[in-house]
Formats: structure tokens, sequence, C-alpha cells
């Protein structure tokens, strides 16, 4: 796969294949390029800058999906938690706990940031429960709390539900929609699985509307700019550069403006991006 005119691995893109609105990657596919395992991050290690002179910059969203799911709902509790730059899993965990920020441990940390990512893609207790080795009971009691402590975001899921049953569709926060044949379904397993399309849909269809319009704004703000430095890759929440070491500080102050003023979310929830930069991939992200 290696192009004998640049000596480079190219991936081709697909505007039209994810139903959410996601680029994906073939011919090879550099989305699923592992990180979690230590073998993952072996192979991070071989994507390496140009040469010398230059590095990979990664730049990615902080936590995007829930900043959307609070923007979304409007919940209070959540929305309040992003604007005042609190961890959101430990600031979950204290509402569900019921205990003081200062006194949430990690467990109940790991327990609040699976509620936190579970509820998005339709989540009940014996998934919770699978998840997190615990009892249904004591899943259900969590998931019940969460549902009492940020009771927007049980009002979005009814709402988004709702809306889709009655026009067929759901829509991400530019406007762009997902048709759900299935809503009405009268077989209950493709009506439930109908139903968490319709609630992550918004979700993840507006993290990738987010992501691309940023990636237009950097592309135009290059151009017109002095800078050499390009963008070479996307992954979902995350966006590659091939960056001359010179313009490490004028692409860092860029990428961050474009990214986090793409596209404002409402009820003021603030969108953060991050940037690293290393000689790979693995140390730039």
């Amino acid at each position: 796969m290696i192009q004998p005119r640049s000596g480079r691995v190219h991936t081709t893109f697909g505007q039209t294949i994810a139903v959410t609105g996601r680029l994906s990657s073939i011919n090879p596919n550099l989305q699923n390029i592992p990180i979690r395992t230590e073998r993952g991050r072996e192979i991070r290690k071989a994507f390496i800058a140009r040469d010398e002179n230059h590095l990979l910059m990664s730049a990615d969203y902080s936590q995007i999906e829930l900043r959307i799911v609070a923007a979304m709902s409007g919940d209070p509790n959540m929305c309040e938690a992003f604007r005042k730059g609190l961890d959101i899993h430990t600031a979950t965990a204290a509402k569900v706990f019921g205990v003081d920020e200062h006194a949430v441990t990690k467990e109940q940390r790991y327990k609040a940031k699976s509620v936190n990512f579970g509820i998005i893609y339709g989540q009940g207790a014996f998934g919770l429960a699978e998840n997190l080795s615990i009892s249904r009971t004591e899943a259900k009691e969590i998931i019940d709390n969460y549902k009492k402590e940020f009771s927007g975001i049980q009002k979005y899921m009814d709402d988004t539900i709702a809306f889709a049953r009655e026009q067929g569709y759901v829509q991400t926060l530019q406007g762009r929609k997902r048709w759900l044949r299935d809503i009405s379904s009268q077989n209950f397993t493709v009506r439930g699985f109908a139903e968490r399309n319709a609630i992550n849909s918004p979700i993840q269809g507006s993290a990738a509307d987010m992501i691309k319009l940023a990636m237009i704004q950097i592309h135009a703000a290059l151009k017109e700019s002095t800078l050499k430095s390009k963008m070479v890759l996307q992954v979902h929440d995350e966006l590659v550069f091939d960056v001359l070491r010179e313009e490490e500080e004028a692409m860092k102050k860029l990428i961050i403006h474009c990214m986090q003023n793409a596209m404002p979310l409402p009820y003021d929830v603030p969108v953060l991006a991050e940037v690293g930069s290393g000689a790979n991939w693995l140390e730039a992200h």
C-alpha cells in the first residue's frame, strides 16, 4: 500500500459510509490503529514524522460526546459541571453516590464513567451490571440515582424517541437528519435497536459535524497563512498534522482556536481541544 510517488501510505476517506456522518477510512484503515494495549502502542510508534525537521501533532476533543449530551439535553447539573471545568466523571459520581466531590473514590468514579457513556448508548441495569461486574440491584440503583440527579438527560432521551416516532427521523445540532424506519416496529428487539440509534445518532452525528467544520476552518486558515504544515489524518475526534518544527507553536494556536470555535454549543457548554506533538504518533497523542 506504499504510494510509489510519495513513499507513504495514504488512506481513502469515505464521506457516506457511516450513517452517523463520521468519516470512514479504508485501504488501509488508519482509524483503527490500536492504542489501549502495549502491542497497540508499539504499532503507534511506527507512524513517524517525515524527517527530523518535522513533528507529528495530534489534536483531539476532550469528552466531546458528553459535552454534546449536556448541550442537547440542557441538563442543569451536567452543563454546570462542564462550565465549571470539573472532571465530569467525578462530578457525576458525587451526585449519584451522594458524596462530596473530594470524597469520590476511584471505584465510584469508574462506575460513574461507565454510566455516563453507557446511558447515551441506551444501556440498562443489565448491561451496566455486566460491564462493572456488580449485581443488577446495585446497577439499577446507580441508574435510578443518575436519572434523578440528571433528569434533563432522561427527558432528552424520552423526547428524542417520541420525536423519532412522530417524524421518522432524528437530527444533529446542525439539522442533519438520520431516518429510522424501524422506530415503530412491532418487533421489540428491532424497535429497541432503532430507539438506541435515535438517542445516539444526534450525539455522535453532532460530534462528526463539529470536527468536519473544524477541518474546513483549519484548511482555510492554513491556505490563508504562510504555514507549510499539513493536516494528514482524521480519526473521529482526533486530527493529526504533519508539522514543521519551527511552526509548532503557531500550529498549536491555530488548531485549538479552530477546533474550539467550529461549532459553539447551546447552554454555553465549553468545547475543549488538547494538542500534543512528538517524533511519532504515540508521543504526539
